[in-house]
């Protein structure tokens, strides 16, 4: 079976890391762009630009530079489909996949991944591609969460695989036990610069904790497909709407730039603690 790999880009530096993992290894590969995907790094990259309406033709020519492996990576946008430019694949898919994307994303994901696996195509992880990306149990910050902070976070993972469980969200903020925030469809960033605008009045004690983002996985996601994932930016956000700290699930979210990340919390002030599930 071909070697090649295609990496379906999305928002985000993950696209660009495993792209850059493949060129140190020597692994073919070409990166999938897909309408409306700004990729401002693929200068220097084997690049297929792909339709959402046409994956047929995308397979002929994925089949054709070698590629036996897709993985997904980085923020995808729902796409509007054109039900006049569908190819015959489409049109064979377009009932599952449109119910799909009217669920939550790891839905909508494993429908899409299904696509590619009829074609022959098999799915590989990001973080199986980047383990090292993997987040390993501990503090990694010089700051460190205290009983109160604990007590958010065991509050925040309860949060989470609730709603995880109706595929929603992956990332809660919580403070002194409220929920200032979830995310959804919007994303991680956009949860983060509401608390920023919001979160302030609804901490019971001024001098009590003062929150934390709590990341991880949905309770039986797919792993395979959009694993969640922070970077400096995400500490930074965190930062500025005043919380503590940031917790993701160990080995269940992947740290894209770890030192960067921690210097950001210790630049801050803030915990990064990544917490047994």
């Amino acid at each position: 079976m071909p070697d090649g790999l295609a990496i379906v880009a999305g928002r985000g530096d993950l696209p660009r890391l495993i792209a850059e993992q493949c060129e140190r290894t020597g692994r073919p590969y070409r990166v999938v762009r897909l309408p409306g995907m700004t990729l401002d790094w693929v200068e220097d990259h084997p690049v297929i630009d792909a339709r959402f309406e046409r994956p047929g033709q995308l397979f002929v020519t994925l089949r054709q530079a070698g590629c036996g492996a897709v993985t997904f990576a980085g923020g995808l946008v729902r796409p509007r489909l054109r039900p006049l430019c569908f190819d015959l694949t489409m049109w064979r898919a377009a009932p599952r996949l449109l119910a799909a994307v009217r669920s939550g994303d790891d839905a909508a994901l494993r429908a899409v991944a299904s696509v590619f696996e009829r074609a022959g195509l098999r799915v590989e992880a990001p973080h199986a591609l980047l383990p090292q990306l993997a987040a390993v149990a501990g503090v990694h910050s010089r700051a460190l969460p205290d009983a109160r902070d604990r007590a958010d976070a065991a509050r925040a993972a309860a949060i989470v695989a609730a709603m995880g469980s109706v595929d929603v969200g992956q990332a809660t903020v919580v403070a002194q036990g409220i929920c200032l925030g979830i995310e959804s469809i919007q994303g991680t960033d956009m949860l983060l610069d509401f608390v920023a605008r919001t979160g302030a009045g609804f901490r019971p004690d001024p001098a009590g904790a003062r929150g934390l983002l709590f990341k991880a996985p949905k309770p039986g996601q797919d792993r395979r497909l959009d694993l969640p994932a922070i970077g400096p930016e995400t500490v930074q956000r965190a930062a500025a709407a005043g919380l503590g700290g940031v917790v993701v699930e160990a080995g269940g979210v992947m740290i894209l730039d770890h030192a960067a990340s921690v210097a950001a919390a210790d630049a801050a002030g803030l915990f990064l603690w990544a917490r047994e599930p």
